[in-house]
């Protein structure tokens, strides 16, 4: 009682209100009918994985050194000397691919679900926004481990940079740090994926939920209108989600742990070079297409998806056509993204 009384002193708010309103924004926040399905609670995976990166990515930073003679050294250290070293790397590296998936998923029930229509136009361009700040943490972080693999892939996908129109060969040597991959590469990666990207992107969770407390989340066609409260039963959703989550990775860790491969060299090219599987569909795209055009294309893919509530609307003024026009776009853009990708990881 003594320290209640301390405390209302030195922070003189109304703590009844207070309470009242966090009651009323978060206990009380209506949940539509449709949320009881579990396959509709895909976005909340992205923002737990999230969490789960930044933990055990600031875990990582004690020990890691962004130098070309220690990085490879001190990623071995962690995953052989650290206590649970190779657990919490392991979390990291497979929780950033199922970050990745879990994105995707989202993006993709949210599109096939007409979410992103008005009023929600801008909730989508941050959660595309959100996906290409996640493909950007996973590359810068990707190349850290410095090994063959890791810098030859970093060599490759920088080496696209510069066919970027116009600014291409000032991107490419801002990214590097000069002309070729050296320790002022991994340095500006370090910086970009521990200190830059972080911030961009927990800002932009924060300004999507904030739209999404803002307008709701939007009802689906086929199911009966009504809603429920965040606490409990969502609330409990999550927790177990949460839960489920780090079981699959922690089982991912000890089953299919992250290697280590050889140290990289610079004076030694690998014989079959290939990024991460995230970057396959485009990989494999800029192969079949000279790359000045791959690259113009990927970009015009890009923009589409970034705008694509504002572009729907002016294809046509009928609700059904529009229905039909969308699942098609999204359809035929799966199957090339998931055809691709199959595509790139059978040829050598």
């Amino acid at each position: 009682m003594k320290f209640t009384g301390w405390l209302k002193e030195r922070f003189p708010i109304d703590y009844e209100k207070f309470i009242e309103i966090n009651e009323r924004i978060f206990v009380k926040e209506p949940i539509p009918n449709h949320m009881k399905k579990w396959y509709y609670c895909s976005g909340a995976a992205p923002l737990v994985l999230f969490g789960i990166q930044v933990l055990t990515g600031i875990l990582l930073t004690f020990y890691f050194i962004p130098s070309p003679e220690m990085a490879y050294e001190s990623v071995r250290h962690i995953s052989e000397e650290v206590r649970l070293g190779f657990w919490v790397r392991g979390l990291h590296r497979w929780g950033s691919n199922l970050m990745i998936i879990a994105l995707l998923l989202h993006i993709i029930r949210v599109f096939f679900t007409h979410a992103y229509r008005k009023p929600r136009e801008l909730n989508w361009v941050v959660g595309v926004v959100m996906f290409l700040l996640t493909l950007a943490l996973s590359f810068t972080g990707y190349s850290l481990t410095y090994n063959q693999l890791s810098y030859w892939a970093t060599t490759v996908g920088t080496n696209m940079i510069k066919a970027v129109p116009l600014v291409g060969e000032s991107l490419l040597l801002f990214m590097r740090g000069g002309e070729e991959v050296t320790a002022n590469t991994l340095t500006r990666f370090f910086t970009l994926h521990v200190g830059f990207l972080p911030p961009l992107l927990l800002a932009a969770i924060v300004i999507h939920i904030l739209i999404l407390r803002l307008h709701g989340m939007a009802d689906i066609d086929g199911y009966k209108k009504g809603y429920y409260s965040f606490y409990p039963h969502h609330f409990f959703k999550i927790i177990i989600l949460t839960l489920f989550i780090i079981n699959v990775l922690s089982a991912l860790t000890i089953i299919l742990p992250p290697g280590l491969g050889e140290a990289a060299n610079p004076a030694i090219t690998p014989q079959h070079i290939k990024p991460e599987w995230y970057f396959f569909p485009t990989y494999r795209f800029l192969k079949l297409v000279p790359l000045n055009i791959g690259i113009l294309g990927t970009a015009l893919f890009l923009v589409g998806m970034v705008f694509w509530p504002f572009i729907e609307p002016l294809l046509s003024k009928n609700k059904k056509t529009r229905n039909k026009l969308a699942y098609w776009v999204g359809g035929v853009s799966l199957v090339i993204t998931v055809g691709f990708s199959i595509w790139e990881s059978i040829v050598l």
